[in-house]
């Protein structure tokens, strides 16, 4: 049995003293013994290698009182595994040397068995597991659909995805192909994160808001309901969209767990477009915790006053920065550890 299981018990909508807290992108850039080893190694090596992924997830779990880790990785795994030749070009980030423009490029991207390709991240889960000694749960993630078929179409990153999304519409049947291909390669790989004992799982749909809501039904909520029906029964999953408060109220009606909300909605709004029947995670503006420890503290007890202890999880409202200082990131966990009604 997991000791500390705050996570899960509000992820079940069970009473709580306090709402559990963690980070997205808590094992990352901003900690110095993570800069060590990305000084001595590449990105996917740490990635692809079991025993540094699982060294970075445990370490703000040595430094922080944190309720749950999440394994170290990357989205952009997914579509290694499909034949899809990710890299990551410095200061640039994602790229692809060559994207995905045509119908037989979509029909040369495999589906593959995740076991040969993404073997190494389940070696890293048992590594983790060991070294968390069931102290805390593990939360393994995937990046939906339509975010890695964005960085598959764009070859990189965009400020608008407008290649992905005139794909999309022009076209469409390809578009459907790549994505449920995708849809199809991460549902095996999250289930296969279950049975290696990862206690729930994430979807990040990172640019899910750059759809209409129309779109967003089309090409990307309707794959990720797929991920969500077939992983519920085995665990609770945890659906993040960035800049999709549009949808709550569709993503309230399927099983999630809970729903990841950003910076960019009140509290009150979040419970409103849920009809406060679902467990809600976020929403602190990563760049606030560049305030000053005393003003983090402040602002992170008002917000769970005004989300509520119950069926809530403390996070930000997207990845922790990397620029932010190590003594304000640990005073935004221990805001919530000592938050009291």
């Amino acid at each position: 049995m997991i000791k500390n299981d705050l996570y899960l018990k509000a992820l079940r909508g069970e009473t709580v003293e306090r709402p559990p807290v963690w980070m997205m992108r808590q094992a990352g850039r901003y900690l110095p013994e993570f800069i060590a080893l990305r000084d001595q190694y590449d990105f996917f090596t740490r990635c692809q290698t079991p025993e540094l992924a699982s060294e970075i997830t445990v370490q703000p779990i040595r430094r922080f009182p944190l309720d749950a880790a999440i394994l170290f990785s990357d989205i952009l795994v997914v579509p290694q595994a499909m034949g899809i030749d990710f890299k990551m070009k410095e200061s640039v980030g994602p790229w692809l040397d060559n994207p995905i423009r045509t119908a037989q490029q979509v029909d040369d991207v495999i589906v593959p068995d995740v076991n040969d390709t993404l073997g190494y991240v389940f070696d890293a889960i048992e590594m983790t597991l060991e070294k968390l000694d069931n102290e805390i749960p593990l939360i393994g993630f995937a990046g939906s659909p339509w975010t890695i078929f964005c960085y598959c179409i764009e070859g990189r990153g965009s400020k608008d995805f407008n290649i992905a999304k005139s794909f999309c519409f022009l076209q469409t049947e390809s578009a459907h192909k790549l994505l449920q291909k995708i849809t199809d390669t991460t549902i095996a790989y999250l289930k296969r994160k279950v049975e290696k004992g990862v206690s729930a799982v994430q979807v990040f749909d990172s640019w899910g808001g750059m759809l209409s809501p129309a779109d967003y039904q089309d090409f990307s909520w309707q794959y990720i309901n797929q991920i969500v029906e077939a992983l519920a029964p085995l665990t609770h999953v945890v659906v993040f969209g960035k800049g999709c408060w549009f949808a709550l109220d569709e993503m309230t009606k399927s099983k999630a767990s809970a729903l990841g909300v950003d910076w960019t909605i009140t509290p009150e709004n979040a419970r409103k477009f849920t009809n406060n029947a679902v467990t809600l995670q976020g929403n602190f503006d990563p760049s606030r915790l560049h305030s000053t420890p005393e003003t983090i503290r402040k602002m992170v007890h008002e917000m769970i006053n005004r989300f509520g202890k119950d069926k809530y999880i403390v996070n930000l409202g997207h990845g922790i920065l990397p620029n932010i200082p190590v003594e304000n990131a640990e005073a935004f966990v221990k805001a919530v550890v000592e938050w009291e009604l």
